[in-house]
């Protein structure tokens, strides 16, 4: 009986060389499957447990001060009433940091205040009632004269501002740091009947924008 000629008739067929490709060759397949099937079971619990980005609304805005002092400088006291619900049925939310400013036609007019650090659970509901302040904030020129056409025109739109970092807690994992903003609109209407007593009244526009 004659040897097998490997070299000739098949480059793999024996030897230890072969034998030891082979070999990989199957290592590899079986962590590429393995690695398959991870992933799989992670995009298969992301889909089952995806976290819905929490709802804001700004339920109240009273302006206590917003008046322009010098030629281009503005005075701003504000209290916000700020809703957060969670609408997760097995994911909850860990604020770490949400600091709340006020906005006007794209300039910040108060400083930030910064809400308690907390946990919010399975559908919970959080209400906060920061006060929003700025003194003698200088605005660009054409600012003074928006807000005072404004104010003429009886209405002023402010935006209420929210931006810090979140994260989400499912049973006991809990994943690394994201950066919540949310951007709540707030028309007040000025002069007029059933005003707070500081010449503004605010209508509730929508509820607000979060991107997470």
């Amino acid at each position: 009986m004659s040897k097998k000629d490997c070299g000739n008739h098949d480059r793999c067929g024996c030897g230890w060389s072969c034998k030891i490709k082979k070999k990989y060759r199957k290592i590899l397949i079986g962590l590429g499957f393995f690695i398959l099937l991870i992933a799989l079971l992670i995009l298969i619990i992301w889909l089952v447990l995806r976290p819905t980005k929490p709802r804001y609304y700004l339920q109240d805005l009273i302006v206590y001060n917003l008046n322009l002092t010098g030629p281009a400088f503005l005075s701003t006291t504000l209290q916000a009433t700020l809703k957060s619900h969670n609408p997760n049925d097995r994911i909850g939310i860990y604020y770490d940091k949400l600091d709340v400013y006020a906005i006007y036609k794209g300039q910040q007019i108060t400083i930030p205040t910064e809400l308690p650090i907390q946990y919010q659970g399975h559908d919970d509901v959080s209400i906060w009632s920061p006060y929003l302040t700025g003194t003698d904030v200088p605005l660009a020129p054409y600012l003074t004269v928006a807000l005072t056409q404004d104010e003429a025109a009886g209405y002023v739109l402010i935006d209420v501002r929210v931006h810090g970092r979140l994260r989400w807690k499912v049973g006991t994992w809990i994943s690394g740091n994201y950066h919540i903003d949310v951007n709540c609109p707030a028309f007040l209407t000025v002069g007029g009947v059933g005003m707070d007593g500081h010449g503004f009244q605010f209508k509730p526009v929508t509820q607000c924008n979060v991107d997470v």
